[in-house]
């Protein structure tokens, strides 16, 4: 009703030519300022109209929160009985010839794994020293053997690393999760806006994907030791070929081969 009264107004105003504008007692009525005042009220009118939407969101949302933070006490404590898990401490070994406390602290913080992995296995040999005097292929069996126990080394210490690294983190990593369920399990109202429950909600996706990470660290350490395991399987299927090849090359070289004459001379007696 208000907009209709508002364009019946602009209508008449600029419906009245200037040649009639002038009334009794010297009033003048100018359309031009007619039209620029109904223009107004229409501004006013838009502007009213914005600040009525905004309210009633701004209300919705004090509604909203309003709500959740008057929900029953005891959705907020019926799950707070979960427990703290946390990663069981690695038993000290007996260190009988002193070469175990290492490994042990490597696996639990994540450093000294190369010389703990070094001191706790039997020590890297060097080049043999008739290495050279080899054949090529005496050499390439040697070094591929060789390569093996490198790798194998190289691997053992990554994920001894790996392993201890997410043991050390897994202390503040518990501490988060904690932080988070306290949050959940609070009665205090602020706990339970909107923006807070986000913000929890942001906070343990970043958990689950950083759990998610060291899983797949974990399994990429796993991959590798079957990678290894895989090669020496290869190496031993590749040496039993090349024996086979070498003893039927030179099985007639080597063994003495039986003629009719010899198996006739063991009758003669």
């Amino acid at each position: 009703m208000k907009r209709l009264l508002i364009l019946i107004a602009l209508y008449a105003a600029l419906a009245v030519p200037n040649t009639f504008a002038q009334f009794g007692s010297g009033i003048v009525l100018d359309p031009t300022q007619s039209a620029h005042a109904a223009q107004q009220i229409l501004q006013a009118n838009h502007l009213y109209t914005t600040t009525v939407e905004t309210a009633r969101n701004v209300i919705g949302a004090y509604n909203l929160a309003q709500r959740m933070a008057a929900l029953p006490r005891t959705l907020y404590t019926s799950y707070s009985n979960l427990g703290r898990q946390q990663w069981t401490t690695l038993t000290q070994p007996a260190n009988t010839y002193g070469n175990s406390v290492l490994w042990i602290n490597a696996a639990s913080g994540g450093y000294g794994a190369a010389q703990a992995n070094q001191l706790a296995s039997i020590p890297r040999m060097s080049k043999i020293p008739g290495y050279n005097s080899l054949n090529a292929q005496g050499q390439q069996a040697i070094a591929a053997q060789g390569a093996t126990v490198d790798l194998a080394d190289a691997v053992s210490t990554s994920s001894l690393q790996t392993i201890g690294t997410i043991r050390a983190n897994s202390t503040r990593r518990e501490s988060d999760i904690w932080q988070l369920e306290v949050a959940s399990h609070s009665t205090d109202p602020a706990q339970h806006t909107e923006m807070a429950t986000l913000q929890r909600i942001n906070q343990a996706l970043l958990i689950e994907l950083r759990s998610q990470q060291e899983t797949n660290q974990m399994l990429q350490a796993q991959a590798l030791q079957q990678m290894i395991g895989q090669k020496v399987q290869q190496d031993n299927l590749k040496s039993l070929f090349q024996l086979g090849n070498g003893y039927q090359q030179t099985f007639k070289a080597v063994t003495p081969q039986q003629t009719s004459a010899g198996t006739q001379w063991a009758f003669h007696y």
